[in-house]
């Protein structure tokens, strides 16, 4: 028995993967010591969806999130959680609406990041709404779209303001695909945005709290080869402006569990896509990274829970936007707002606790993806994802990748 016990909520929606991870490597932590001289352990319990009462008293300390971003039920209970229990949240449910990029565009051109000119352009077809037609007649300016699109210029992508997974992105090379992509929009609010032609590389970076994996991203290649095993795609310049942008969005957000997409073109880095409600951690789309994403989740949600970090409801936004409209240059600006991010996230606090109380993590993930019940889970994923004809192909796959992985860190 533990002197403290603590309950993490899972809020979950089609995922049964990463979420069973979770749930063994938890169990197979234990019991932990803490600064407080008190024994601590650390459970997970998957949330349900009822009724509830705003005076409940919920009996989950921290909460991971990964449906309420489309299911407003929920949203509401984080909500009515944050607000009046000071319930942890990995992403806040106030800044979801900036998770539909826009909002994330504006902040992140604000604080003089090099995100591509990027243009708004109004509904293709009127909103089913009974105020739409009188709003639109009297206020709705009638637009040239070519005349827009030039103001970004060819080749350019048309993406939806809110998108995810890629859903509605068209690559816009002449006038005749720009039209044919914004007939097809319909009732969606889409972005123009220029492309970053000639870039070197596509980098998407996972971050989990103050940890930071940066991969390699191939976007043209199947789920299951987009992420390429390569450890040194990167500068060093580069990788660590990547990371800082990575970490700057979720600290202003208060996001800590987010995928930001950058395209890097020489030394210049490109955020293009960093708003993330539920960031991709199947087993099958990051494979040889799976192992990393489980282990940092577990460190950040346990080291929340055991020292009582306060939940940050409020947007520090002065803070950057000083730093934005300094005489700074753009590399000094870049390791002021790491600063802030670094404070945010108590880098030093729980790199501190990491290494006193979880310094065992990586060797229990390494026996665990060793083991017959990951083999288990990862029979059982790829038998619900693929065809029953490729199974085997994708088993010896993942099995590859995932052995590459446990030799690596052996």
């Amino acid at each position: 028995m533990a002197d403290v016990e603590h309950t993490i909520g899972l809020l979950l929606g089609t995922e049964d993967d990463w979420p069973r991870a979770y749930e063994a490597l938890l169990r197979r932590v234990g019991v932990i010591g803490a600064p407080d001289g008190r024994s601590h352990r650390v459970r997970s319990e998957r949330v349900t969806i009822e009724p509830f009462n705003l005076r409940d008293k919920p009996k989950h300390e921290l909460v991971i999130d990964r449906l309420a971003y489309w299911y407003y039920h929920p949203r509401e209970w984080l909500k009515k959680i944050a607000l009046m229990d000071d319930v942890y949240l990995l992403n806040s449910p106030f800044t979801f609406q900036s998770m539909e990029k826009h909002a994330a565009y504006c902040a992140m051109i604000r604080l003089g990041l090099k995100v591509p000119e990027t243009v708004l352009v109004p509904y293709k077809n009127p909103l089913d709404n009974s105020r739409y037609a009188y709003t639109a007649a009297r206020y709705n300016q009638a637009f040239d779209l070519d005349k827009t699109a030039a103001q970004v210029g060819y080749p350019m992508f048309m993406k939806p303001y809110d998108g995810g997974a890629w859903v509605g992105v068209s690559k816009i090379r002449n006038a005749e695909e720009l039209h044919a992509a914004y007939d097809a929009s319909g009732e969606r609010l889409m972005h123009l945005q220029a492309s970053v032609e000639g870039y070197d590389v596509f980098a998407r970076s996972l971050t989990i709290g103050p940890e930071t994996m940066v991969m390699k991203f191939r976007p043209e290649q199947p789920m299951h080869a987009r992420y390429e095993v390569d450890h040194g795609f990167l500068g060093a310049e580069q990788g660590n402006e990547v990371v800082t942008i990575s970490r700057l969005v979720n600290a202003f957000f208060r996001w800590e569990f987010n995928s930001c997409e950058s395209l890097v073109r020489g030394t210049d880095v490109y955020p293009i896509d960093y708003a993330n409600a539920c960031p991709d951690v199947a087993i099958t789309s990051l494979h040889y990274y799976f192992p990393w994403a489980m282990a940092a989740l577990v460190r950040w949600t346990v080291f929340c829970v055991v020292t009582g970090r306060r939940p940050r409801l409020d947007l520090d936004t002065a803070a950057y936007f000083r730093i934005a409209d300094s005489e700074m240059s753009y590399s000094e600006k870049l390791g002021a707002y790491r600063q802030l991010a670094d404070e945010y996230f108590e880098v030093d606090k729980y790199e501190e606790f990491c290494s006193r109380y979880l310094a065992d993590v990586d060797e229990i993930v390494h026996d665990w993806v060793s083991s017959a019940e990951f083999q288990s889970l990862l029979r059982e994923t790829v038998r619900a994802t693929y065809p029953v004809h490729e199974h085997e192909k994708f088993l010896g796959h993942f099995g590859g990748l995932i052995d590459a992985w446990i030799r690596d860190h052996s």
